[in-house]
């Protein structure tokens, strides 16, 4: 299983960027237990951003809440990140990890800059 995560950049405080990450060798999506995407800015710990369950249910970081929506696309084996009002605080490599029954698989990270 690989993941290809997208859409990073540099954009400035309060614009948008979208995160895509797409899994392949996948042989049974009904194994995917859910998806999630975590950051790591420099000098912290990886914290987890927002999930997503095989249901649908989300759950979300305090620090993202009304701004960061995550969604997942069950055909094409692909979760999103919808990133509005960005601050400069939210600047981090994120990446991006799927379940598959008990085991988790992560993705290389992509790196979001939010200038002041």
């Amino acid at each position: 299983v690989q993941l290809q995560a997208c859409g990073g950049g540099l954009v400035q405080a309060g614009g948008s960027l979208r995160l895509s990450c797409a899994a392949s060798g996948i042989v049974f999506s009904i194994n995917i237990m859910g998806w999630g995407w975590y950051r790591q800015a420099p000098g912290k710990q990886r914290e987890l951003v927002a999930d997503i369950s095989s249901r649908g249910s989300t759950n979300y970081a305090d620090s993202v809440k009304g701004r960061f929506t995550i969604s997942r696309d069950n055909a094409e084996n692909t979760v999103y990140l919808q990133m509005n009002s960005l601050k400069p605080e939210d600047t981090a490599v994120y990446y991006c990890n799927v379940k598959l029954s008990r085991t988790y698989y992560w993705g290389q990270g992509t790196q979001v800059t939010v200038s002041s």
